[in-house]
């Protein structure tokens, strides 16, 4: 790799002239998305997800967000099939994360109605994807590693072997873990050190800290102020926290909570979620990460809350696998990365 990234990221991306669209014999028509189709894309996520029985649901908010985000161009990075009723029939979707820095990533992300699948529209949308990220790395004009990035369920074999087949590799495992709110933690106060709940005021702070503390995590990449606001729709303030330095006034810590109720039917308990939880490194090994995540179970107990729930990189430097386990947490499900490395 060390050679291939003397070459010009334009050069190495090798960009098609233009994304190769879905051949008619697929029987759909073809156009980009827009904001006004948010509704009709709620409903085909909806559908999806309830026929490959994901453990979670994307609601018309989140949907939203997909065209928000002035660096976003879904007129060129999105792309969707209708049937001959005119009901969406699948969609495919390529973003960027303008903050990247030490690598340049593009996410592809798509589905298919289950009654539209076992004819090749999946792989033409891969294709479609594919094409159209290339152009996206060719013009991001960062000369820098970069990959193409997709999740996926582990219990997705379809979908695996549907990007296998185009190229892609896994690259990075995730587990989510469940822990039961029966009971909570013991936390030592942390001396020196105030967790309190998040504020407005304190969040560029925060941002500012998730960046410090996640630039040795792999895959991460800095966030811009845009980016980072575009979680707010998710984002449950009364059960999120901040560690304060008390001399410094420095964040030295902090978790973000989301609360995803339209999930709490699917998984048949009632959850918070810690979305992100991350520790400065001079402020690393005082336990501050516990302070903060007992901080947070008390907040979702008190709410009401029957578990805690949070995603966590198998292979996390920080050891928070670990962590996690010895709190109480169990692993639930999986999700795996799959990259084409460029």
């Amino acid at each position: 790799m060390t050679n291939e990234l003397l070459r010009p990221i334009a050069e190495r991306a090798a960009p098609p002239q233009a994304p190769p669209l879905p051949p008619e014999s697929l029987g759909l028509s073809w156009r980009a998305l827009t904001a006004a189709d948010a509704p009709a894309l709620a409903e085909l996520c909806a559908s999806i997800e309830a026929a490959d029985d994901a453990p979670y649901r994307t609601t018309l908010d989140e949907t939203l967000e997909r065209f928000e985000g002035d660096w976003k161009q879904p007129a060129l990075d999105t792309l969707a099939g209708f049937d001959a009723e005119g009901r969406m029939a699948a969609y495919a979707q390529v973003t960027t994360n303008p903050g990247d820095a030490g690598a340049v990533r593009v996410f592809l992300d798509g589905g298919v109605r289950p009654d539209a699948r076992g004819r090749g529209v999946g792989r033409a949308l891969v294709a479609w994807m594919d094409g159209r990220a290339r152009q996206l790395l060719a013009s991001s004009g960062k000369e820098l590693p970069a990959r193409l990035v997709v999740y996926l369920e582990d219990a997705h074999e379809g979908a695996r072997a549907l990007f296998a087949a185009a190229g892609f590799t896994p690259a990075r495992y995730y587990t989510d873990m469940r822990r039961p709110l029966a009971d909570l933690p013991t936390a030592t106060p942390v001396e020196g050190v105030t967790v309190a709940p998040w504020t407005p005021e304190l969040d560029d702070a925060v941002r500012r800290a998730h960046n410090e503390a996640f630039a040795d995590h792999w895959g991460s990449e800095p966030l811009t102020v845009e980016a980072w606001a575009l979680r707010s729709r998710t984002h449950a303030p009364s059960w999120s926290r901040v560690a304060v330095d008390d001399a410094t006034g420095e964040v030295a810590g902090y978790l973000l909570s989301a609360r995803y109720e339209q999930d709490w039917p699917v998984a048949g308990y009632t959850f918070g979620y810690t979305s992100v939880l991350g520790v400065r490194r001079p402020w690393r090994g005082r336990g501050i990460a516990v302070a903060l995540l007992a901080s947070a179970m008390a907040a979702y107990r008190q709410d009401g809350m029957e578990f805690a729930r949070l995603g966590v990189d198998r292979a996390n430097p920080s050891g928070a696998h670990g962590l996690y386990s010895s709190l109480g947490y169990e692993v639930d499900h999986g999700s795996v990365m799959y990259t084409i490395e460029i």
